[in-house]
């Protein structure tokens, strides 16, 4: 009996559509960003490796059972991933030799503004195929004291974070007012800071002491802004935005109150 090849064929043209939107089974990242977002939605049975910059910057919520690739191209291929994640800047050379090879590569842009974090979310959980209503939504501002409160977000280096960033939209939405009115991130001038110093600093470096936080360690800082008026968040909240930003956001306010 013969068998018509237009027969033999619809069958498999039928199953492709099916083929083209299963949901991935085999998901990988190559940036810590996307390794967060990652142990915060996917399903851990579906994640075959994570980057190693989860070990290098653990986080509590984030337990030891996941595994990570060593971030060599041979290992990363043997793993055969069906989604692989990248933020923008991450793994840019292995990301390039993957797409020669045919492996779909989702890239993360870095959102610059709150509600690019939300599209970030969004962009990442259709890469999953898991619902966009899962994603989060911009909160309302927090109300603002009658008289501004000025706050420094200080990194290490005596970097200084001003307008026109992510960071700076942070501090707006929780209430407080930028200490620095001009845009980007700056190196502070000490004189300026103790002649007129903020209402607060919040001390936004890793834990470590090293010589890039000398300058937060300074006695005229000291002198400027007392000891209650330092505050410290988990810093891992400002490498990468996510689902926690809005928590930061509500951490911030009630300081402010």
């Amino acid at each position: 009996m013969r068998h018509h090849p237009v027969r033999l064929l619809l069958p498999l043209l039928l199953l492709l559509p099916w083929m083209a939107s299963a949901a991935p089974q085999r998901i990988l990242s190559l940036g810590l960003c996307a390794d967060w977002l990652i142990a915060h939605h996917a399903d851990r049975d579906n994640v075959v490796a994570l980057s190693q910059l989860q070990r290098r910057y653990p986080i509590d919520w984030i337990g030891p059972e996941w595994p990570v690739h060593d971030g060599s191209l041979e290992q990363i291929v043997a793993l055969r991933p069906d989604q692989v994640l990248s933020g923008q800047y991450s793994a840019t050379q292995i990301r390039q030799r993957l797409e020669t090879l045919g492996v779909h590569v989702e890239v993360l842009p870095l959102p610059r503004t709150l509600q690019q974090v939300v599209e970030y979310e969004k962009q990442f959980l259709h890469a999953l195929q898991l619902p966009e209503t899962l994603a989060s939504t911009v909160p309302a501002p927090m109300p603002r004291p009658a008289r501004p409160q000025r706050l420094l977000l200080l990194g290490a280096n005596a970097i200084g974070t001003g307008q026109g960033t992510l960071e700076h939209e942070i501090l707006e939405h929780a209430g407080w007012t930028n200490y620095l009115t001009e845009p980007g991130y700056q190196r502070l001038d000490l004189e300026r800071i103790a002649s007129d110093p903020p209402d607060a600093i919040l001390w936004a470096a890793p834990k470590h002491r090293a010589r890039a936080n000398q300058f937060a360690e300074h006695p005229a800082l000291a002198r400027a802004v007392p000891a209650e008026r330092w505050l410290t968040s988990e810093f891992w909240r400002w490498q990468c935005p996510g689902p926690w930003t809005w928590e930061l956001i509500g951490q911030l306010h009630q300081w402010l109150d």
